[in-house]
């Protein structure tokens, strides 16, 4: 009976030492199997989806490509709205500059007065293209003759090797930022005729244009490129194209803006970050000029 005692206490021995092993090599499994602090939370991050709206105001030079990036991001992000309207690039800075827009809209450089009162964020490039009927046998100008032409000190095609007609002059609004541009870059010093018509769209100085065989007007590069309506023409024997914006050949030139009262935050930073992305600039770079 002494040896069978002694034997089963050592098998109830035995049992509770396997048992305690087992316990701890559960413990330690269930150890390695717990995330470190902070992994729920990243993990979350990454797999949450954007959600909110922005605001976007300014450029009609810069609306049509803002409406498109716009809606790309939105098809990736369902649950965020992208509202875009136009007013002008001055509007745009203001607009930045208040707060009253997430984001503002230039297609001009910024003014003296106006830099270090936002944030700045090149998404693209433009060429303005000096366009005419098609026409108009005149394919080539001067750049000292666009300047003539627009200050009103050449008023005949036959003095720039066309036909015997008046020169009708079409020019964007004041506060346009293509106009802006436009005068900065080709006008300096000078000022427009005052006689000039003027549209407050590119799409109405298109019309414009296409409407009257002696018209004259500029429009944002990206809105004309493959029009039959109109027609551009060489500035000093150099095509309005993409490629001569981004080599420099062509000057007539000018940056498109994003701008924001401070340093962008939350979605807005993210929308900014997508836009400059590879993703982003591949819908730059169908009309416009990218970036990256």
């Amino acid at each position: 009976m002494c040896k069978t005692s002694k034997k089963s206490k050592l098998l109830a021995m035995l049992a509770l030492v396997l048992l305690a092993v087992a316990l701890v090599a559960g413990c330690a499994n269930s150890a390695d199997n717990v995330p470190e602090e902070g992994e729920n939370q990243n993990q979350a991050a990454e797999t949450e989806n954007l959600s909110g709206s922005i605001n976007i105001a300014g450029s009609t030079s810069v609306q049509p490509l803002s409406e498109e990036l716009g809606q790309a991001f939105m098809e990736a992000n369902p649950d965020v709205k992208i509202n875009v309207a136009g007013g002008g690039s001055s509007a745009g800075v203001k607009a930045a500059q208040e707060g009253t827009a997430d984001i503002g809209a230039s297609s001009r450089e910024l003014k003296e007065s106006e830099k270090g009162t936002v944030k700045e964020f090149i998404i693209a490039k433009d060429g303005i293209a000096v366009i005419v009927n098609p026409a108009n046998e005149v394919v080539d100008l001067k750049m000292e003759d666009i300047k003539k032409i627009f200050a009103g000190e050449i008023t005949n095609w036959k003095d720039v090797g066309g036909k015997d007609a008046p020169i009708n002059v079409i020019s964007r609004e004041d506060g346009s930022g293509t106009r802006g541009a436009f005068e900065e870059i080709v006008l300096v010093e000078a000022k427009l005729v005052a006689n000039a018509t003027i549209q407050n769209s590119t799409g109405a100085v298109k019309s414009a244009v296409a409407s009257d065989p002696n018209a004259i007007g500029y429009a944002s590069l990206g809105s004309v490129l493959g029009a039959t309506d109109v027609k551009t023409v060489k500035v000093d024997g150099v095509e309005a194209t993409a490629e001569n914006v981004k080599s420099g050949s062509f000057k007539i030139s000018r940056p498109f803006l994003y701008l924001t009262k401070s340093d962008p935050q939350g979605l807005v930073k993210a929308y900014l970050d997508w836009v400059l992305s590879e993703e982003g600039q591949k819908i730059v770079a169908e009309e416009y000029i990218s970036v990256k």
